[in-house]
Order: C-alpha cells, then structure tokens, then sequence
C-alpha cells in the first residue's frame, strides 16, 4: 500500500487543488517615466521641474501581467490594488499614439466583464505593446478554457 504524500504544512490543500495550472509572468513593470514627446517637452519648458511630478506618478504605479491575471498597484503613501482575472477580458484596445510611438512607449486597453474595473488601462508601457498585446490574448484564451468560460455575442 502506498500512503498519500504529504502537504507542506504552510499550503492549504483546497488552495492546491484550485491551482492546476502554474502561473507564469507574462510583464511586470512600471509606467515610462517619459511616455511622450509632449512629456519630454514640458520638462524641457519647466527646467526639469515636471519631471518630479512624472517620477512620482510613476514610482506610484506597478503593473504586473501573469497568465491567470492582471494586478495594477497603485498610489505612493496610500496603495490601491485592483486586480482582474484574464478570462473576464472582453476587448482589447492596443494604442499606439504618435508621440508615443516616439518615445518607444504605448498603451493597452481592456474592456472587461469586471464589476468593479470595467475598463484597465495599462498606460506608458516601455516595451513593445503588440507583442505584450499578443501574448495576453493567448493568455486570455487559455484562462478561459482552463475556467470553462464560453463568450456568447447575441444579437439584435
């Protein structure tokens, strides 16, 4: 007879048995400090002190994208958290502004069937935001499958 292996005694079984797939990190960062050429140029008009209040905002957020959900921190004395799971994602919206595009930056939008956050706005990304876009649609995909999440569109 073989006996039952084990729980590590800081993990709550029902914990594991809700977890069948590994989350992985898909972004984690934070805001460009200069997202646009029209942010560039106010710090220039002002001598740099624009460029205080833009360290601050961006000191005050953190995104964090993984395969199972999207955490946005928010604030810099007082947080504000807000997550949403990946298989309530709807829409996406991927903006790419001209300005931005300059500055190597862009933003993504998600329309979602949250109650509290029926929009996520993920603004002033550093990175490339299609390819950030296409990995998070894959995601969305597989967290829905893994939730057993159908999309119906009805129609009038």
């Amino acid at each position: 007879m073989s006996t039952p292996s084990p729980v590590p005694p800081n993990v709550d079984p029902p914990a594991l048995a809700a977890s069948p797939v590994e989350e992985r990190l898909i972004f984690e960062g934070h805001p460009a400090l200069l997202p646009s050429v029209g942010s560039l140029f106010l710090c220039l008009v002002t001598v740099g002190l624009a460029l205080i209040v833009y360290w601050f905002r961006r000191a005050g957020t953190s995104y964090r994208v993984t395969s199972q959900r999207i955490v946005i921190d928010r604030g810099f004395f007082s947080k504000t958290l807000d997550q949403v799971d990946l298989f309530r994602v709807n829409d996406f919206v991927v903006e790419r502004p001209f300005s931005q595009r300059l500055m190597g930056t862009g933003n993504i939008r998600l329309m979602t069937f949250d109650k509290t956050t029926p929009t996520v706005e993920l603004r002033g990304l550093k990175t490339d935001v299609v390819k950030l876009y296409e990995s998070m649609r894959a995601a969305v995909e597989v967290a829905r499958r893994t939730q057993g999440v159908r999309m119906v569109d009805y129609e009038q």
